[in-house]
């Protein structure tokens, strides 16, 4: 795992493998960023030159490497860039994406220093996070020696002056981005590695680490208690279900957030199979169970004065002969009733029953966080998931705030005609299927059903941007991304402030 640190030496100075700094797009080309006046001297003031001779152009994404000449103490200068020059800075997210891209072009470096311009703690923050996930790479199924090792260690260069809110911030990135990493490597594992159980078994370890409480129910608490939407999903698979609850709590905490996650630890669609080409990513559709998981452990690590309790409803949905079939009956926790039209609408079900469940414990806000239709991915495209709730602060927040952590979202609506659709069954209270176009949103108002009355309640839907199956680009990897978490840690960070 990479190390991350601070220091308040100058960039020419700090001896390290590679020297990280900013350039960016200018008028007239590449245009050196703030921070590298000592490095420029040392290059006798041509770097941007040097650099804009070897293609540099400022642009973000790109990285170029140049020797260091002798007033340079690092073993060469790598230039990333930032995007169009502006008077006011950088935005948070373009320096996240640099130091993103610095940490994958430099695999396999023992130590890097990231010289960004980065003033305040909210950049150094940036920089570092972004480093962080940049340098992620999931390779417990390679042998050694096949691929580059992940850098070994980051400093971010961070002025003199506030250097204790510097290093507080460095502090916090680590706490979110490793919690990150770990929900991407979950995402990443081999669905025959992670199952139900061994999920629940993962949460229960991190649990003992970081002094957290967890209950596990298995298949037969789940049978008695009457959980028919995760023993109905999980009926077809050797694997049983399992709903997990982990608990953060501060004894200064005036709110209690409730956050539920979707965990279909491989999704074949049971009955109403997949076609050929949309089996192989399924192992991701567990997603949403490892951001709510990693959330709770970064809200315990933050030490946040909130309450945040996280449900994974776990589940693997396969075809057999005791798989749930289109027509059945399932009774969910609490009592409603639905029938099944298309095994492969199975999340909706699973979180049914644990959003119920969440309820049970008056929390002032339920936010649920799911890959849950391929219909929001066509609506948003691949990197935004979508935002539905009953309160329209609640949504305007939750959308903000992702804005601000560098995730990109849009706020959907709940148009109450959808609703007609998943009313219809003419043997139990709903279905699970409803009118076929606006399937993200009538999704949506189907999980709504079982949010108790009068309790503030977000939809998450992370379909598009949980898993990335093109090449790598800023701090974002091929494969699992840890979508949602930064989102669901700043809404606890914002209510333990008071400001949700």
């Amino acid at each position: 795992m990479t190390a991350l640190s601070v220091s308040t030496s100058s960039a020419a100075s700090l001896r390290a493998e590679a020297l990280v700094i900013g350039v960016a797009k200018g008028p007239k080309g590449v245009v050196l960023a703030p921070g590298t006046e000592a490095v420029n001297e040392a290059f006798e003031g041509k770097l941007a030159e040097i650099l804009g001779t070897l293609g540099a152009t400022g642009a973000e994404g790109e990285a170029v490497k140049v020797p260091s000449p002798a007033g340079v103490k690092a073993g060469f200068v790598l230039a990333v860039g930032l995007g169009e020059a502006g008077d006011e800075g950088f935005e948070p997210e373009a320096l996240r994406h640099a130091a993103g891209v610095a940490a994958r072009t430099l695999a396999g470096v023992k130590k890097a220093a990231l010289a960004l311009p980065a003033e305040s703690a909210a950049e150094v923050e940036a920089v570092a996070l972004g480093g962080l996930l940049g340098s992620y790479a999931f390779g417990t199924y390679k042998g050694k020696g096949n691929g580059k090792e992940p850098v070994g260690e980051l400093v971010v260069l961070a002025p003199r002056k506030g250097s204790k809110d510097a290093k507080a911030a460095v502090e916090r990135a680590a706490a979110v981005g490793e919690e990150m990493n770990r929900a991407r490597d979950l995402v990443n594992l081999a669905p025959n590695d992670l199952t139900p159980k061994s999920f629940a078994a993962t949460v229960q370890a991190a649990a003992k680490e970081h002094g957290l409480k967890v209950e596990v129910l298995d298949e037969k608490a789940l049978t008695k208690g009457g959980y028919g939407g995760l023993m109905g999903v999980g009926g077809g698979s050797v694997n049983p279900p399992r709903l997990v609850k982990v608990a953060y709590t501060h004894p200064k905490a005036e709110s209690t957030l409730a956050f539920v996650g979707k965990g279909i630890t491989y999704d074949s669609g049971g009955i109403s199979l997949k076609p050929a080409g949309y089996n192989e990513t399924m192992k991701c559709d567990m997603a949403g169970a490892a951001a709510v998981f990693a959330a709770v452990v970064a809200a315990k690590r933050l030490g946040l004065a909130v309450n945040v309790t996280g449900w994974l409803a776990l589940a693997e949905n396969m075809p057999s002969g005791s798989a749930v079939r289109p027509g059945d009956v399932l009774r969910i926790y609490g009592g409603k009733t639905v029938e099944v039209l298309n095994t492969d609408a199975e999340g909706r079900l699973v979180l049914a029953d644990a959003l119920v469940r969440a309820g049970e414990e008056n929390p002032d806000v339920i936010v649920d966080v799911a890959t849950l239709t391929g219909a929001m991915v066509m609506a948003l495209g691949t990197r935004t998931f979508g935002v539905m709730s009953n309160n329209d602060e609640l949504r305007a927040d939750l959308h903000a705030l992702a804005g601000e952590v560098g995730e990109e979202s849009w706020p959907m609506p709940m148009p109450a005609h959808l609703r007609k659709g998943m009313t219809e069954s003419t043997i139990a209270d709903l279905a699970n299927m409803g009118e076929r176009m606006g399937g993200g949103l009538v999704a949506g108002l189907f999980l709504q059903e079982f949010v108790a009355e009068g309790t503030d309640w977000a939809h998450l839907d992370i379909a598009g941007p949980a898993y990335h199956e093109g090449a790598p680009f800023g701090y974002t990897p091929k494969g699992g991304t840890a979508s949602g978490v930064r989102t669901l840690v700043a809404f606890a960070e914002r209510t333990a402030t008071g400001k949700a």
